[in-house]
């Protein structure tokens, strides 16, 4: 075949083809136009016979009587019906959920378990950053007690005697101090600063009063006094009881000062794994400090975990029983606690899932000195169904908060059997150095990052510490810091006292940080059965203590006393562990079955009923919007009338504006025509016949296809003449 031709015939198929698709559209938009060709009562009236539903035929079929009836009855049902359906509909919108217990029987992993001494650090290696703060409460507390006696004031506390001969640092106490509110005249209540000017001579209820809660019918409290840096705005922290009051403003001062002072350092006067632990056993495997990974804590100093699950599978338990669990003998040397900052003596311990980090405050316990506490572990599973059921995250990666625990620096004690080089650089990912022979290089820890699991309390605190960087411009020493950043002191930041103050008792940033933050969607809880008894016995305890003390340090004498002395048993009761499962109260099944039972009991339908009444409801909004359109077409026109045709002196008619607005297929040529007389311009269009009257102007007039008329021959010289003018119109 020619190629000429062959293109000649591609581009005369082309123009065909998008003709033909344009006559397609042309018609769908004139079908759209044109609307369903039924008035709102044709409507109806189809629907009410046509329709499968039992009611509306009666309506159209009856008399007038029965018809009023059942019109009521099928507007009475049909508003129970979508009464019925809003309720079904609403009850599965709020995704209710139900909750399943299994119980289950399986070996089981061994929990990770955290264990730190009551008191964070040594109050031996402590003493020289705590000097000042410790003579100003010793002064504070003889002045509370109006105490003039050298008996009493020894009493107080260990360096209460330098009080009286070393220079007190004022400057210290005017940051943050303790005043007595005197509120016997409840109008005019009288604030004095314990150690400040004229505290000396308070006399009169002062006196011999340990309390002051009411002494002799009088109301005085003792309150800190929190201030901004200028002091243009303070608030007062009331107590009922002294003891209170000097805890919390010991805890205050020591949290500046320990703030500046470096990581390592306080790890180095922190009570250590090797003082600590002194014997191991899992199973029947021993173990050591060796096996337990170095964490420390702000609150509570060196912590040590045991499978933690970081850098080795998690330990698996054979079976139940004491016998098969983790025991453990612990020292936690209560003699040389912090008088003022630990009043708790014992040791605080945790069980956690491995990998999560462990929050002792919140979901710790305390393990008594001088006993044997045995803890049987009872394992329940959670598992909660995510958005938009429950409320929870999975990793913690949808929460706005970020979470200053996932990578918290973790310090792990290298090799097992014997202790090796410790590494430079050591993460979760990479292996340990080689082994050595020397003791001492096992006792120094490695610091790794690890990641740690998401949880409600890493998120909160998180938050608090995000709220304390952004009002106080300093992060609190309890908490990790965001990167950058510093922790709060007295030195740097003089008001940070009064600023975490108003965070602590805001509820408006409480209730933000708890908003924020989310539970997790699977997580593990230890339900915990705890016994105590004596340990060791009256009988026992010499030849214990000896070798206790002799295997710790290699000494004959006896080291080890009752009061710092514990042994922890740890182990699961039985095998057997419970997991409680969320599912979905109503389903998607639910809903349609119940909405299709609805439907079918008050109006004997179905879907295609549904289907039905939804096709009427289209049309309706078909024509409405047709309706509308033209009319706001005819408020257009009147307002702005269409400007003629300077050369066109015909009149258009009504129809012909009209059609052309709603028809877009509209073709005027016809009705020209016969405007015009029938007779086509020589140039394509329509002459009139000379004589040939116009039709009226604004009148359409009839379009008959069948009807055709032909013109009458009559005889006559005037029948001629007209006659021979319809044969040349003819021609």
């Amino acid at each position: 075949m020619d190629p000429a031709l062959a293109l000649r015939a591609e581009g005369t198929q082309a123009p065909d083809s998008q003709m033909t698709v344009k006559k397609y559209f042309v018609k769908a938009l004139h079908r759209l136009q044109k609307g369903p060709g039924y008035s709102y009562r044709e409507l109806l009236v189809w629907y009410c016979d046509n329709t499968n539903t039992h009611g509306p035929k009666r309506i159209i079929r009856e008399g007038p009587k029965k018809k009023l009836i059942w019109f009521f009855l099928t507007l009475l049902f049909a508003s129970l019906v979508f009464w019925q359906w809003g309720i079904l509909i609403n009850t599965y919108l709020s995704y209710n959920v139900t909750a399943s217990l299994a119980i289950g029987f399986k070996t089981m992993t061994f929990p990770a378990v955290t264990i730190c001494n009551a008191s964070p650090l040594r109050y031996s290696k402590v003493k020289p950053y705590l000097k000042d703060v410790d003579a100003l409460i010793e002064a504070a507390l003889i002045r509370i007690l109006q105490s003039d006696g050298e008996d009493e004031v020894a009493a107080i506390g260990p360096g209460a005697n330098s009080s009286h001969t070393e220079t007190l640092n004022l400057r210290l106490w005017d940051q943050i101090p303790l005043v007595v509110i005197d509120e016997s005249d409840a109008a005019n209540p009288v604030v004095r600063d314990i150690l400040g000017e004229g505290a000396l001579g308070l006399g009169g209820p002062y006196q011999n009063s340990s309390s002051f809660a009411n002494p002799e019918g009088r109301n005085y409290k003792l309150a800190l006094k929190l201030c901004t840096n200028n002091g243009s705005s303070c608030t007062y922290r009331n107590f009922t009881s002294a003891a209170q009051a000097v805890s919390e403003w010991y805890v205050l001062q020591a949290t500046s000062i320990l703030s500046r002072v470096p990581v390592q350092k306080r790890i180095e006067m922190g009570y250590q794994a090797e003082d600590m632990i002194l014997a191991c056993l899992y199973g029947a495997e021993p173990c050591s400090y060796r096996n337990f990974t170095h964490l420390y804590h702000p609150d509570h100093g060196n912590c040590y975990i045991f499978n933690w699950g970081m850098d080795e599978n998690p330990l698996i338990s054979s079976n139940p029983g004491a016998e098969f669990g983790l025991k453990l003998i612990l020292d936690t040397s209560q003699k040389d606690y912090i008088p003022f900052l630990t009043t708790t003596a014992g040791a605080r311990l945790m069980l956690h899932e491995q990998r999560s980090f462990p929050f002792l405050k919140d979901q710790g316990i305390y393990a008594m000195s001088g006993t044997e506490t045995s803890i049987g572990v009872m394992v329940d599973e959670l598992q909660r169904m995510g958005h938009p059921y429950s409320d929870c995250t999975t990793n913690g990666s949808s929460i706005p908060v970020q979470n200053l625990y996932e990578n918290y620096p973790v310090f792990q004690f290298q090799g097992r059997a014997e202790p090796p080089v410790p590494c430079t650089n050591c993460t979760n990912e990479e292996g340990s150095g080689g082994s050595s022979d020397d003791d001492n290089s096992g006792k120094d820890p490695t610091q790794g990052p690890y990641r740690t699991m998401y949880s409600m309390q890493a998120c909160l605190r998180s938050c608090f510490q995000a709220q304390m960087v952004e009002k106080c411009k300093c992060g609190h020493y309890s908490f990790p810091l965001p990167e950058g950043e510093k922790y709060c002191n007295n030195k740097d930041y003089p008001d940070w006292a009064y600023c975490y103050s108003s965070l602590k008792v805001s509820l408006e940033h409480r209730q933000f940080c708890i908003e924020s933050c989310k539970e997790t969607c699977n997580n593990t809880q230890y339900k915990l059965t705890i016994s105590m008894a004596d340990w060791p016995s009256e009988a026992s305890e010499d030849w214990i203590f000896h070798i206790l003390s002799y295997e710790r340090d290699m000494s004959t004498n006896v080291t080890l006393d009752r009061n710092g002395i514990i042994k922890l048993n740890i182990y699961f009761q039985e095998y057997n562990y419970r997991t409680i499962s969320e599912s979905a109260a109503t389903t998607i099944v639910w809903l349609l079955s119940n909405l299709g039972g609805q439907f079918g009991f008050w109006m004997g339908g179905s879907v295609l009923c549904l289907i039905e009444f939804g096709e009427i409801i289209i049309d309706s909004l078909w024509i409405t919007i047709l309706t509308l359109a033209g009319w706001g077409r005819g408020i257009r026109r009147r307002w702005r009338p269409e400007t003629p045709d300077p050369t066109d002196q015909r009149l258009p008619s009504i129809s012909a504006k009209v059609e052309a607005h709603i028809n877009l297929a509209f073709q005027a040529e016809q009705e020209e025509k016969a405007m015009l007389g029938g007779r086509p311009r020589s140039n394509g269009g329509i002459v009139a016949i000379r004589g040939a009257p116009l039709p009226e102007p604004g009148t359409p007039p009839p379009q008959y296809d069948s009807l055709r008329v032909q013109p009458m021959v009559l005889g006559g010289p005037e029948s001629n003449g007209e006659a021979s003018v319809a044969h040349g119109n003819a021609a």
